[in-house]
């Protein structure tokens, strides 16, 4: 269910009969046909267990099913909006950023110290952000938001990517993540209060990151 580009700041999606998709609760803008919106307590695709993880994580962001036939305009607290989309990989994205995806992806959840180890669960206490983060996987389109805008930056085992974690968004593909510390680093080019860490992610896919490091 591909997602039309209105502006930087709103989204338009076509609702098919038979066909699902979710949205943040409060995103839908207006919209045009038949088409209902109910509160899903499954957790999305990803059922019970992908909800309960969210809420041990404190990432349970309500959902909403929307089914009909029309369409959709989403939008969420005048955030700019960047449309990913997915042909088989995996994307790994924290929850407040999702604004609607597909109901067709399949939606789990993932332990940042699996990658990470202890550094993984550092960077979530350091950085704001859970320690457990959604994935959404299979073949669909992913809405996500961002401050300021979004840029995709190609990871390659020979060009590895640091990022400042308050500007991470989102990242696809075969990837690992490090949370590294670099003396100075973020007291003179990133924003903070003297901790000075970079999320440093390898292998092959692609990171997507905001033109500013605050959170939603």
């Amino acid at each position: 269910m591909p997602f039309r580009e209105i502006n930087s700041r709103m989204v338009e999606a076509q609702v098919l009969p038979g066909q699902k998709m979710y949205s943040q609760r409060g995103a839908m803008l207006a919209y045009k046909g038949e088409v209902s919106f109910t509160p899903n307590i499954q957790g999305g695709q990803g059922g019970v267990m992908s909800m309960i993880g969210r809420r041990v994580a404190n990432e349970a962001t309500p959902l909403m099913t929307v089914e009909g036939s029309g369409t959709v305009m989403f939008g969420h607290g005048g955030h700019h909006i960047q449309v990913i989309n997915l042909a088989g990989d995996t994307l790994y994205v924290e929850a407040d950023r999702l604004l609607a995806f597909d109901g067709t992806l399949q939606q789990g959840t993932m332990f940042m110290g699996s990658q990470g180890g202890v550094m993984g669960m550092v960077r979530g206490q350091v950085t704001g952000q859970g320690l457990f983060t959604t994935t959404l996987k299979g073949h669909g389109a992913v809405a996500v938001m961002a401050h300021g805008g979004v840029i995709e930056l190609p990871i390659t085992p020979q060009r590895p990517v640091h990022v400042d974690p308050q500007a991470y968004v989102a990242h696809h593909g075969d990837v690992r993540n490090k949370l590294s510390t670099a003396l100075g680093w973020r007291d003179m080019v990133g924003r903070g209060s003297g901790e000075a860490f970079q999320l440093e992610l390898s292998g092959n896919g692609a990171v997507y990151v905001q033109a500013s490091e605050e959170k939603l």
